[in-house]
């Protein structure tokens, strides 16, 4: 017999149906949170139009609320949400997939009201509608409404997306939409496009905000601007979803063609419609940028591809092996190894090592070679460069430590010895327990170093710990 103390499911269903429900029902009584759970519960078990029927009141009463949600309502009031999120696809979809595709675009309709009375800060809303939006796919994808309708609800999302809780909405309704819905969904946004907002005049105008660089910020000008985006975001996701890749292009200003990361978006596409030609084109248009600004991998990775869609394979691998230089990246030596013939494959590989081994930022280095794996080279960077070993670095240095202790016990010691005097010589005491677990590796590891190559040996470092540092006890003590 389970002990009385014991808590767990086994335990609680051995007290009996009538006995959890009587327990249930007055715990319902005094939370409103338990008692909307067993409603649903209770309704799904009638059947999926009953459970609907109460996640619609639910949502509506939601809606309809106008108090603030402090932060101490907060954990409740998302598990709410959470619970009707979670009915809908659990109780719902399965057998009413159109029902549930309705009760999805009602769940998200409620992102502007609740927004507007808590604090998402730590984006826990947000998180919830970003489900909801994939569920909505989903949903989509199953009742399949039709094509005119679901543009007609698509336009809406689009053009009230003061949230984000319908980005990408185009995108994911592309299937569904299909070729005709996406026809009309563009004729939608072409129409809106021709009848933006028209400014007020000069004594008419609000001001909304300021700006240090552009002044006053007034109301009119916002909506302009905001309507400016909307389309242009909402034409390019259209086109793209439709294929047309002169249409994407064509969305994008010569100054955004400009920008590296838009550039390689370009690129992708029109090297993916077999135009490598164009493709590189569009990225030279994105080179200057590129050269005196910052890092834009996307646009390095689709170049690449590029120059391999155009013949120039020689050119292909002088890139990949340059950015494998300059920036460590493995998966640019895994190209750059793979399109070498066997013979020239070992050379470059060690090549890669030592240029790993002497690379400026020494734990970046360290963190390549045991990522690759290559434990030899790496132990070798520990044992040359021993000086540079920073104890701060203890992710990376316990991850070498962890892949050399078997065949490397010197290189072992000296990378947990700079966790060991990091922590002690900073006073790191939540790092202490740590430590004292290094430091009895270290004492494990004696018997296999034959020759401290001019390091201290153990006894003698644990006597120049204890001078320094005998008086830290959660060191000691943690031993």
């Amino acid at each position: 017999m389970a002990s009385g103390k014991t808590f767990d499911s086994k335990c609680i269903a051995a007290l009996g149906a009538e006995r959890l429900a009587q327990i249930l029902f007055e715990l319902a009584e005094g939370d409103a949170a338990i008692k909307r759970r067993l409603r649903l519960e209770l309704a799904s078990s009638v059947g999926a139009d009953q459970v609907a029927g109460e996640i619609r009141k639910r949502l509506a009463t939601i809606a309809k609320s106008r108090s603030l949600i402090d932060w101490h309502k907060m954990h409740a009031f998302v598990q709410d949400l959470e619970a009707q999120r979670q009915a809908i696809v659990t109780h719902v979809a399965p057998n009413q997939p159109s029902e549930a595709f309705d009760l999805l675009w009602q769940f998200l309709g409620l992102a502007p009201a609740i927004h507007e009375r808590c604090d998402d800060s730590n984006g826990i809303v947000g998180g919830i509608m970003s489900e909801a939006l994939e569920d909505l796919g989903r949903a989509a994808q199953t009742a399949k409404p039709a094509s005119d309708m679901l543009a007609e609800k698509v336009f809406a999302g689009v053009c009230a997306n003061g949230y984000g809780q319908f980005d990408q909405l185009v995108t994911l309704m592309a299937g569904p939409l299909g070729q005709e819905g996406l026809m009309i969904l563009k004729e939608k946004f072409e129409a809106l496009a021709a009848d933006p907002p028209k400014p007020v005049g000069k004594g008419e105008r609000r001001p909304i905000g300021s700006s240090s660089s552009r002044g006053a910020m007034y109301e009119d000008e916002f909506a302009i601007r905001r309507h400016a985006r909307l389309v242009q975001s909402a034409l390019t996701e259209i086109a793209d979803a439709l294929g047309d890749v002169d249409g994407y292009v064509s969305r994008f200003s010569k100054e955004e063609q400009a920008n590296p990361a838009i550039a390689a978006g370009m690129a992708e596409r029109l090297l993916a419609a077999g135009r490598a030609g164009d493709a590189m084109a569009a990225l030279t248009k994105a080179e200057t940028l590129r050269k005196t600004s910052g890092y834009w991998p996307d646009w390095d990775r689709v170049r690449i591809h590029t120059l391999d869609a155009l013949g120039r394979v020689d050119e292909a691998q002088r890139v990949r092996w340059s950015l494998f230089e300059k920036l460590l990246h493995a998966d640019y030596l895994k190209a750059y190894l793979k399109r070498l013939p066997d013979f020239d494959n070992d050379e470059a590989e060690e090549r890669a090592f030592a240029h790993a081994g002497t690379f400026a930022d020494f734990h970046q280095g360290l963190g390549f070679l045991i990522e690759w794996p290559a434990p030899e080279a790496a132990a070798k960077m520990i044992l040359a460069r021993h000086s540079e070993l920073d104890g701060d670095h203890y992710g990376r240095l316990t991850d070498a430590a962890e892949a050399l202790e078997v065949k490397y016990p010197l290189a072992t010691t000296l990378a947990l010895r700079a966790m060991i005097d990091f922590a002690l010589d900073k006073a790191r005491a939540k790092r202490y327990p740590h430590a004292a677990r290094h430091l009895h590796t270290c004492a494990e590891l004696v018997r296999r170093i034959e020759d401290y190559n001019g390091h201290t040996d153990h006894d003698t470092y644990v006597a120049t710990l204890k001078a320094k540092h005998g008086r830290k006890s959660g060191f000691w003590d943690a031993r």
